[in-house]
């Protein structure tokens, strides 16, 4: 099986849930919550809803929608929500296995560059983004599809290997000094 998948829902969505890690009941939750969260989108000026879900390792689920404001620069992504609200109520890195994100275009919308890099903060990146579209199709794809070659918190030398004069050799992970 491809590491893209689509599906109508009703169809082999057992298949990718599996491969996936996720229970077909997982995906049914994510779908359904981040539909709901997507009608409660605060989008009076670009009218593009967002509704985004979480699936935490503890089997709650967390809903995220856009918010806009009269001042563009402002307003925050529906995954961003979703996410800042997992974290408020506790979940660290580790705490995500899906992510799954419903808007009223077609083909699915993808989180965008920013949210893509903060999903990226929180989360492994194996973890699956299912992106639905208006008619309830889905594209699956790992948050390292989608942000290939990323920079994460693993990149950033912690505050002993400053003392100890430790450098990254072209910031992929390479490390010299003592």
């Amino acid at each position: 099986m491809s590491s893209t998948s689509s599906f109508q829902p009703g169809h082999a969505r057992s298949e990718t849930s599996l491969f996936h890690g996720l229970s077909s009941a997982e995906v049914t939750r994510l779908e359904e919550a981040c539909v709901e969260a997507k009608s409660r989108a605060h989008c009076p000026y670009s009218h593009f809803r967002v509704g985004a879900s979480l699936l935490l390792t503890s089997g709650a689920i967390i809903q995220g929608a856009n918010v806009e404001n009269a001042a563009y620069p402002v307003g925050t992504c529906a995954e961003r929500v979703a996410i800042a609200t997992a974290v408020v109520q506790g979940a660290k890195k580790g705490d995500f296995r899906a992510l799954a994100v419903a808007t009223n275009i077609s083909p699915p919308a993808s989180p965008c560059g920013m949210c893509r890099q903060f999903i990226r903060e929180f989360c492994d990146l194996d973890m699956p983004v299912l992106m639905y579209d208006v008619a309830g199709k889905v594209v699956v794809m790992t948050l390292e599809q989608l942000l290939p070659m990323s920079f994460g918190p693993d990149k950033l030398l912690s505050a002993e290997q400053i003392r100890n004069g430790v450098v990254r050799e072209e910031g992929y992970g390479a490390t010299a000094g003592s």
